[in-house]
């Protein structure tokens, strides 16, 4: 006899409770999550609330703090680094600027007048968010949302994000969330971010490709 409902999944996690807590990771309300997704707002409630009651963390703002990655993901997949590969914290140094954010009013005008008037390379756009190149540097804009401002975001670029992310913690560096995958690309190859704060509150963030293996 077959037992109603879904088969256990095998990760800790759904795939849909994943892309929750991603999001949730990168600061957005459940509002935009709905919006981005095109789910009810209900509906990720649900899956936020799942995911907090089978990761065992008190709450939203714990869930946003925690770190994992699915069992299928290239992070977890990836080979560890030997111990005397491993870079001491005296010699701890971030990359370059990967990326640069500009929030802008209007998605579609902004992208025509970066490629078509400034002749930037267009990458790719999904929805309100398009992506350029500036000689190696992306340039991310994104359409106006409530919980976005207006200030630029510097991407630092580094060669293993969990590693990262535990040395600045280790200085005390403040993390508005975990390390989180924010796109996988067709080949496999997944983009992964981590947002802090300076001094003055202002956001930066670090971010890391981790490909296929």
């Amino acid at each position: 006899m077959r037992t109603r409902g879904r088969p256990p999944h095998p990760d800790v996690l759904t795939p849909a409770e994943w892309r929750t807590v991603n999001a949730v990771r990168h600061g957005l309300t459940n509002r935009e999550i709905a919006s981005l997704r095109g789910v009810s707002p209900d509906a990720v409630k649900y899956h936020a609330a799942n995911s907090i009651g089978k990761l065992g963390v008190m709450d939203r703002m714990a869930l946003r703090q925690w770190v994992g990655a699915p069992s299928d993901s290239a992070l977890t997949r990836r080979e560890p680094v030997k111990h005397e590969e491993q870079v001491v914290n005296a010699s701890f140094q971030l990359g370059p600027v990967g990326q640069i954010s500009r929030t802008v009013r209007d998605i579609a005008e902004a992208e025509a007048w970066y490629g078509k008037v400034l002749g930037l390379k267009h990458l790719y756009t999904f929805g309100k968010l398009a992506f350029f190149d500036l000689g190696g540097t992306r340039l991310f804009l994104s359409q106006e949302g409530e919980s976005q401002k207006s200030e630029s975001v510097l991407y630092l670029r580094v060669p293993d994000i969990t590693q990262a992310h535990d040395e600045l913690k280790s200085r005390g560096v403040e993390f508005m969330g975990a390390p989180h995958m924010i796109h996988k690309h067709p080949d496999g190859t997944e983009e992964w971010m981590a947002f802090f704060k300076d001094p003055e509150g202002r956001p930066l963030a670090l971010m890391s490709q981790v490909k296929a293996t």
